[in-house]
């Protein structure tokens, strides 16, 4: 959310903004918000006028007792002018919740550095590491490898909960957690404090990090609750600060938090009816940074670059893929996907995402700074550690053998007791 003082000085600005975003048809909401804002002031100013002639007519009316004059007008004057003031001030409330709903319709100010695009097909890729190998044998899915392993169960899982959840079974739910231990250990080295979040949040605390759309597209609601299922620990994370002044001198905040996470996906994406990739609920590690509006870049760099060397750790191939201008959601600024390489589809998708909101977050969630004397917004970045279905699609394929099996990783194998390969369960007689 941008603050309403940029947009009535910089109209143009926030309209150029919003056409390099490819988004013209929003550009009628800067002038609709305002004539809305004109006459929320103007009305301000009404009210603030009357209040200033009623404080002016009471010391008339005790002048005039003073005096022995007769009050009558006077007083029947001054009944009026709350009535007035109360037919104002509820036109001003209408107003003022119409004002805050544009200013969340109103897009974020993308950063000079995004490249200027229309879509998610024009975004450019920065770096690649490393390069993908040439398995020399028929490349099987991720489906395949972990149902014939025995490791999987969507079938049972679409019959108890339907389509977008799975069973992980013996060595791949081992995976999955040697995948969350490892994140986490990472980032703790990395002087992040780890946190467990709650697995609900209020609709005031989602409001702050989601548009209505995505809320409706997104959010699982839970019945006659003010709660809905978090679709990443993100939204409790930075939610920890709502309405919070926080010191300038303990910034920056550096958090890791690890959650499942909860998705309806109605969107154009879809759920994968049988697969790891998109489904409704998976297992996410999350990093977010609180930070002075100065040091959010640094911290955008920082982040990236740990998500980078995660997975170079897990000798996946990888590359970073820049969002251009019409890729960004609303309260980005800048952002940046880590995608890995399918050797089944002979293309890479996304693994991680990293983002710098600048202050738009924070101005939503109305999280502020202080020195003891002044306060401002303060700059918030978010980014995945790792989402562990995705990176566990990328192990099974990147990593699978000839004969069925599927070699685990080194610097997971302490966390599974040693174990170097997935393989066929063998049947004990």
């Amino acid at each position: 959310m941008l603050d309403i003082n940029f947009i009535r000085e910089n109209p143009k600005l926030v309209k150029e903004n919003i056409k390099k975003k490819f988004q013209s048809e929003r550009v009628k909401k800067v002038d609709e918000l305002l004539e809305k804002d004109k006459k929320y002031r103007e009305l301000l100013q009404k009210s603030e006028k009357l209040r200033a002639e009623r404080n002016n007519i009471t010391s008339e009316i005790n002048l005039l007792k003073k005096q022995g004059e007769d009050i009558s007008k006077t007083v029947k004057k001054a009944k009026e002018i709350p009535d007035k003031i109360k037919k104002i001030e509820d036109v001003q409330d209408k107003l003022k919740e119409e004002i805050r709903e544009l200013l969340f319709d109103i897009p974020n100010m993308i950063h000079k550095s995004v490249p200027i695009g229309k879509d998610d097909k024009e975004n450019i890729v920065r770096e690649k590491i490393g390069e993908p190998k040439k398995l020399g044998f028929d490349v099987k899915s991720h489906v395949e490898i972990a149902e014939k392993l025995g490791v999987v169960d969507f079938d049972i899982s679409a019959k108890t909960s339907g389509n977008g959840f799975y069973y992980l079974k013996g060595d791949l739910a081992l995976l999955n957690m040697a995948l969350v231990n490892f994140a986490r250990d990472y980032m703790v080295k990395q002087g992040y404090e780890y946190v467990e979040p709650p697995l609900m949040i209020r609709e005031n605390v989602l409001r702050g990090v989601y548009s209505h759309e995505e809320i409706e597209e997104m959010a699982y609601k839970i019945e006659d609750e003010d709660l809905f299922l978090i679709a990443t620990s993100e939204h409790p994370l930075i939610g920890m600060f709502i309405n919070k002044i926080i010191d300038k001198d303990e910034l920056p905040i550096k958090i890791t938090g690890f959650s499942s996470c909860f998705r309806k996906e109605i969107g154009s994406h879809g759920i994968d009816e049988k697969g790891l990739f998109r489904t409704h609920q998976f297992n996410k590690q999350e990093m977010v940074v609180i930070c002075e509006p100065e040091d959010s870049y640094k911290f955008y760099d920082e982040m990236l670059g740990h998500s980078k060397a995660i997975f170079k750790k897990l000798g996946l191939p990888i590359r970073e893929r820049e969002c251009c201008s019409g890729d960004l959601a609303d309260l980005k600024a800048k952002s940046a996907d880590l995608e890995a390489w399918s050797p089944r589809k002979k293309e890479y998708f996304e693994i991680t995402s990293c983002t710098n909101m600048e202050a738009a977050q924070a101005r939503r969630l109305n999280i502020k700074v202080t020195d003891g004397k002044v306060k401002w917004h303060a700059h918030t970045l978010n980014n995945t550690v790792i989402a562990t279905s995705r990176a566990m699609v990328a192990i099974l394929e990147n990593f699978q053998q000839r004969d069925g099996s599927v070699k685990i990783p080194k610097v997971l194998q302490s966390y599974m007791g040693g174990k170097e390969r997935i393989e066929v369960k063998k049947k004990i007689n």
